[in-house]
């Protein structure tokens, strides 16, 4: 897993501005690099209810990327626990059991989109009692 926050990240001309007097910017989150090799399986926007979370589980051969939109959140990765807000991002890989959590009353809202490596596979759910 690769965690990472927009708060500690620079904002930086995008590379198609002229870098004295950009009119946009950007925060780098993630780069080609970090991507397992793929196809985009998915992209979602996501709503967590308030003070609910969805079921632990791991893919065989997707990984996801999670980006916090709104809210505060609870991710739990390959035993790793950590707090989420607006801008923090995780990248998931598989086989490595994850499970969020909605710390607040109000809904929380998350984009989160996968990378296939195409071979096929599944998605495991994992009993609440195996550790994450």
């Amino acid at each position: 897993m690769k965690w990472i926050s927009a708060h500690e990240r620079e904002l930086i001309p995008a590379s198609h501005e002229d870098a004295a007097s950009p009119g946009v910017l950007k925060r780098v989150l993630a780069q080609r690099s970090e991507f397992q090799e793929g196809h985009v399986q998915m992209l979602n926007w996501a709503v967590l209810p308030g003070l609910s979370s969805f079921q632990p589980h791991y893919h065989e051969d997707m990984q996801e990327v999670f980006l916090v939109v709104h809210g505060l959140v609870e991710m739990r990765v390959a035993g790793e626990v950590r707090q989420m807000q607006p801008g923090d991002a995780v990248l998931v890989d598989p086989h490595e059991v994850h499970v969020m959590r909605n710390l607040q009353e109000s809904q929380a809202e998350y984009i989160v989109f996968g990378i296939s490596s195409g071979r096929g596979g599944r998605t495991i759910n994992v009993r609440g009692d195996e550790p994450c």
